[in-house]
């Protein structure tokens, strides 16, 4: 291993010129997709819930809406509806009931007929999967806003969480910065149970089953343990009984204090965690606490949604958040490895517009567990310095100090390196892994409680998060022999590798995306092609490519069971992962590789880039999946000029971190 080279390996004649030239066309499109100021931002795209989410939030605030916004909005909603009538999670995927349920009701809200056959079908849909009732707690929580059904159906969330001591079992630093942030301006919704203005009295009781106003808390979610779900939903309700004799100035203060959290974290124009949830949750409560519409505190939240608009000539969607710094650093990378000149300018401008966005002074919620440890991170969006990502920061860190190293830029981003290496470092979990946001979060018994089905209230340590934390510490001199920190993520890493070879994958789709992770911190850390667990993950990623010779994974393989990958049909930037990965294991050779490379020449556009409309990330496995609208634009650059330099012997033998 790595076999010899066979014919089919494009390194000489038309095959060089033709990998030449789709480099360079790729170069072009995404040099030309910069923004005046150095970065790159691509659209973020969830499933059909955020966008009708918008719709429903401009309704039950009881504005004046869009109509030619909402228009395009549900011109959208229609165009994804499944042929069965419903929605899926992710591109192609199966009709999910709570999507479903929240689609329908934003076109009805909008003005649908519910007689028209793209209703009816929807409808058709909904009974099959269970009826409304059979939607998850995000869910029911907005119909009981709504009035559709009582809040007996919700599980309780009382605003006196608020005031819970550090040492409670459920405490909000127990639980995920996003979970965290949505949470908090919904427990004063929850308590004080408002009404949406809905002035057209439009309801949606044709989808339940059975009646609405009888339903009651949904049953234990697959992933609930039976005694500890037992345990919760006897607290649940316990707490409905005392609710009523909670004392009026503890409510007050509990209020209170879910306001200040609110207002302390309210990141402007960027919003409440920078992320859409949050953000309609936190202008929904100032609407009940009964904030005018012109408080500068509420009327920034609102305007924070707008920034989250995408439009398309007659469609539009709203966005779950903004990724300009994740963008901004993968494109970095790309461009890096192509070593072209002008590649290396606009890197350099990109990172230089990065560097004053390190969180350096603001000591955010992850201080909890760590309150030695200086800032030094970056976050995901434009701005959420309470809420910096482990995951982004080792990227850029990454690709600033390949762009010094490898590019004669001494000491440019020194600091902002080591503000970074150190930070990273302090948020290192017991175990040895990194969790996205939050070091220790593994308070997994909390995924039991009534309010938790979707099962992802928690951020602990994961591979994929991980491997990219050791690769930057291994790329910046800090490698296992060296550093205990490096070590033990090695430990761990190691550790996490499935039977088959693959490692999971959190935060990408799915197994592809954690071995392509795993495989380039294995080869920073300097495990040989020859290591069993190298040998392991090259013979998994050679046997699940599909015949046309790129990869591909979909959302299904994110089952409760985890059984594993599942096939599904060939896309770039799954195809880039795990050429990626091939060659950090010394595999260039490897005809797998050849066919890889081929794959994405032969389905690059005429304009340079890729089409890829599957959805290849995921927010929360099972619940919750993206579409990064970047990752095609990148990640296939960066694999063909990373085949090429390790074809000529250059750059690309360096073995940079990712």
């Amino acid at each position: 291993m790595p076999p010899a080279r066979t014919d089919d390996a494009p390194a000489t004649g038309n095959a060089a010129r033709a990998l030449d030239q789709g480099i360079a066309r790729a170069i072009d499109a995404l040099l030309h997709q910069q923004r005046p100021d150095g970065h790159w931002v691509y659209e973020l795209e969830a499933d059909a819930t955020i966008p009708a989410e918008y719709i429903l939030m401009v309704h039950y605030l009881g504005e004046m809406p869009d109509l030619a916004l909402e228009a395009r909005i549900t011109r959208y909603l229609r165009r994804i509806q499944n042929a069965d009538g419903g929605w899926p999670l992710y591109h192609e995927g199966r009709s999910d009931i709570s999507a479903s349920v929240k689609a329908y009701f934003a076109l009805k809200m909008a003005g649908d007929d519910p007689q028209a056959a793209h209703m009816l079908r929807a409808r058709q849909a909904i009974h099959a999967l269970g009826g409304a009732e059979a939607s998850n707690v995000f869910t029911r929580t907005l119909l009981a806003l709504y009035g559709v059904v009582p809040w007996s159906a919700v599980p309780m969330m009382p605003v006196e969480i608020m005031l819970l001591p550090q040492w409670f079992p459920f405490h909000l630093s127990k639980i995920s910065y996003w979970a965290r942030t949505v949470i908090v301006p919904l427990l004063v919704l929850n308590s004080l149970r408002p009404q949406a203005r809905n002035p057209r009295a439009v309801g949606i009781n044709e989808l339940f089953v059975g009646p609405c106003h009888t339903m009651r808390l949904p049953q234990r979610a697959a992933h609930q343990h039976a005694g500890w779900y037992s345990l919760f939903r006897g607290l649940d309700a316990l707490a409905r009984v005392a609710e009523p004799l909670v004392p009026r100035t503890l409510r007050r203060r509990a209020i209170a204090a879910a306001q200040a959290f609110v207002r302390e974290r309210l990141n402007g124009e960027d919003g409440l965690g920078a992320i859409f949830p949050a953000m309609a949750n936190s202008v929904m409560m100032f609407d009940v606490l009964g904030v005018p519409p012109d408080d500068p505190a509420r009327a920034v939240a609102r305007r924070s949604v707008e920034r989250l608009l995408v439009e398309h000539g007659d469609e539009a969607y709203c966005q779950p958040c903004l990724s300009p710094v994740w963008d901004t650093a993968l494109a970095a990378h790309a461009l890096l490895e192509t070593g072209e000149a002008r590649a290396v300018q606009a890197v350099g401008r990109g990172l230089d517009w990065l560097k004053p966005l390190q969180v350096l002074d603001v000591r955010g919620d992850w201080v909890v567990r760590r309150p030695l440890v200086r800032p030094g991170g970056w976050a995901f969006q434009y701005a959420n310095d309470y809420y910096p990502d482990v995951d982004d920061t080792a990227v850029v860190a990454a690709a600033m100090d390949r762009f010094m190293r490898a590019h004669d830029a001494p000491g440019r981003y020194d600091e902002a390196v080591a503000r970074a290496s150190e930070w990273i470092v302090g948020m290192q979990s017991g175990n040895g892994g990194w969790g996205a946001f939050e070091p220790e979060n593994t308070h997994l018994y909390l995924n039991n409680i009534p309010f938790a089905d979707h099962g992802a209230l928690l951020d602990p340590p994961t591979a994929d998060v991980s491997a990219r934390c050791l690769s930057m510490l291994c790329q910046t001199g800090a490698t296992p022999d060296k550093s205990e920190p490096a070590a033990r993520a090695l430990r761990y890493l190691l550790a996490e590798q499935m039977p088959d070879g693959s490692w999971f994958g959190r935060w990408g789709t799915n197994y592809i995306y954690g071995t392509w992770s795993a495989l380039c911190a294995l080869n920073a850390a300097g495990l040989p092609p020859e290591a069993p667990e190298v040998r392991r993950a090259v013979a998994w990623l050679t046997q699940i490519q599909n015949a046309d010779g790129g990869w591909g994974e979909d959302g299904s393989s994110y089952r409760l069971d985890y059984r594993g990958y599942e096939p599904a049909p060939s896309v770039a930037s799954q195809t880039a992962w795990a050429l990626l990965a091939l060659m950090a294991s010394g595999a260039a050779e490897h005809p797998a590789v050849a066919r890889g490379i081929d794959y994405l020449l032969r389905t690059q556009q005429t304009g340079g880039l890729w089409h890829e409309p599957p959805f290849t990330a995921v927010g929360f496995p099972r619940v919750f999946y993206l579409r990064y609208h970047g990752y095609a634009r990148y990640f296939p650059l960066w694999a063909l000029a990373r085949y090429r330099n390790l074809r000529r012997g250059g750059v690309g033998h360096v073995s940079w971190g990712l």
